[in-house]
């Protein structure tokens, strides 16, 4: 296996109802497994460096797709979070991908479930880091975040969630010791790149905002490919409470709890997520 990812070729796709779609691939080796990436709020959808390295070390090709309304990729007011997993869908048939591994981090997590869901026959693993579950319309659903004011606007409609953004702050406490870590180290390459999925205006991360809080038009119980969740015991930013929720909604997944990480540093998991995804064809346990 090559462990040096090679650049991804960037392209776009025009959908049927005349929007853009911005796409990534790594490319490959023919026959190589293919990991569709979901990226987080807000993000490019770029295959950054981190996810780069962890899929070649392990010989995996990565597809990734920006959302609407990021850079590169049209908006589309009032999308659901399986509006966008369709577009990545869309994106992976343009490619010839039939077979794939799906993933997603933070708010990557809900789009790389609503693909197991509405490609059941296409997905062979779905593996989940700090992701968002469903509302569920109780206080509860935000409890333990540090900064709830993003989502908690979303409430009110896109309108208030873009007025938000106005004057939206990054809260510092919602990172742990352990987060600023990843950042300043294997993670690096993620604060760039956060700040470039944002730097285009608010309309990625406002309508991400308002497609968790309403319904995601994804049945999560058509999910038939194993899930593994990954969570951080410590995370501010989505708690604990999250994975649980999903793992109700999930009757094929495992959750692996890792109680000191926070909503960034439990991404140096992923290296042991994909080597499980991977292990799925072998019938592997999910890690303990």
């Amino acid at each position: 296996m090559n462990a040096q990812p090679e650049p991804a070729t960037a392209g776009s796709l025009r959908t049927p109802d005349g929007r853009d779609v911005r796409w990534f691939d790594t490319g490959g080796p023919a026959g190589a497994p293919v990991l569709l990436w979901h990226h987080g709020t807000p993000q490019t959808g770029a295959v950054i460096e981190p996810v780069a390295q962890a899929a070649a070390a392990r010989g995996l090709r990565v597809v990734s797709c920006a959302r609407p309304g990021y850079p590169g990729s049209t908006p589309l007011p009032g999308r659901s979070v399986a509006d966008a997993a369709r577009d990545a869908l869309t994106v992976l048939e343009a490619l010839g991908v039939d077979r794939l591994i799906t993933a997603g981090a933070s708010g990557g997590g809900p789009h790389a479930l609503a693909c197991a869901a509405l490609a059941p026959e296409r997905v062979t693993a779905v593996l989940v880091l700090a992701g968002i579950a469903p509302y569920d319309g109780t206080p509860d659903w935000f409890a333990g975040m540090a900064d709830p004011s993003g989502t908690g606007s979303a409430l009110l409609g896109r309108d208030a969630r873009l007025a938000h953004a106005q004057t939206a702050e990054f809260d510092p406490n919602s990172f742990i010791d352990r987060d600023y870590a990843a950042l300043d180290g294997p993670w690096r390459a993620l604060g760039a790149d956060a700040q470039a999925g944002s730097a285009a205006g608010p309309d990625g991360e406002a309508d991400d905002d308002v497609a968790y809080i309403t319904p995601w038009g994804a049945d999560l119980s058509a999910i038939t490919a194993p899930v593994l969740l990954v969570q951080g015991g410590r995370d501010r930013v989505v708690p604990p409470l999250h994975a649980h929720r999903q793992l109700e909604r999930l009757p094929t997944a495992e959750l692996w709890l890792r109680p000191r990480e926070g909503h960034v540093s439990v991404l140096t998991a992923l290296g042991t997520g994909l080597d499980w995804a991977l292990g799925q064809r072998d019938g592997a346990p999910a890690p303990t």
